[in-house]
């Protein structure tokens, strides 16, 4: 399903799923204005299509013990495709990295890591990310403290945006 081939409805049910995963199919269908029955098959048709990639709990790292949080930035000796994609294979398999992302420009990479303390961290870097093959270079920002952290994407401006183009 492209964008513009969700109706209003579908979009809601997106709105309201990505505030509240939790919530029950009828809560959800009483929300969005519709039965039950024709929501969860939205729901299910929403999930085939890749709209809904999956369903999870926001949890909290420190209060789970994961005091650090820092943003690397790697550069890569090569960027021919095989290399990048290795790189990402690598990422995948890194449990401090939680986001890979990459960009365009002097960076080629940007990861999130998480760990426990500053010491774990270190350890991965210098152990692992550094020396991992294809790597030219790291730089890290240690984050101090987040000013906002809204997952997903803002429904009231896609609303607006689909408005203006009626």
């Amino acid at each position: 399903m492209a964008t513009t081939k969700l109706d209003e409805i579908d979009r809601k049910i997106l709105a309201e799923l990505q505030a509240d995963g939790r919530m029950t199919n009828v809560e959800l269908a009483k929300r969005v204005g519709i039965s039950a029955p024709p929501c969860l098959r939205r729901v299910r048709t929403l999930e085939e299509a890749g709209y809904i990639r999956g369903y999870h709990a926001d949890v909290n790292p420190r209060e789970l013990g994961f005091e650090v949080q820092v943003f690397a930035m790697v550069r890569l000796q090569s960027q021919a495709e095989a290399d990048l994609s290795a790189f990402e294979n690598r990422c995948r398999a890194w449990p401090l990295v939680r986001e890979c992302h990459m960009l365009n420009g002097e960076i080629d990479f940007v990861l999130k890591c998480v760990a426990p303390d500053l010491s774990t961290f270190q350890d991965f870097l210098m152990g692992q990310l550094t020396p991992a093959d294809n790597v030219a270079s790291v730089k890290t920002s240690l984050v101090i403290r987040c000013a906002k952290d809204e997952p997903g994407v803002p429904f009231d401006v896609l609303e607006e945006r689909l408005a203006h183009l009626a």
